[in-house]
């Protein structure tokens, strides 16, 4: 598979399940938390992407 378009693919569910999380809480879908959780599921994605492109 392209890099390009694994690298996405898993930036956008990293960037999902990230913000989805403070849900679990009781936190809502628009809080400061939810927004920087899903910052990190998408760099923590990108990095996964990345590197099952290279394997």
């Amino acid at each position: 598979m392209d890099t390009k378009k694994l690298v996405w693919i898993f930036m956008f569910l990293g960037s999902a399940i990230g913000g989805y999380v403070p849900e679990l809480w009781g936190a809502s879908m628009f809080s400061f938390s939810s927004m920087i959780l899903g910052a990190v599921g998408a760099l923590l994605g990108i990095y996964i992407g990345f590197k099952l492109s290279r394997w």
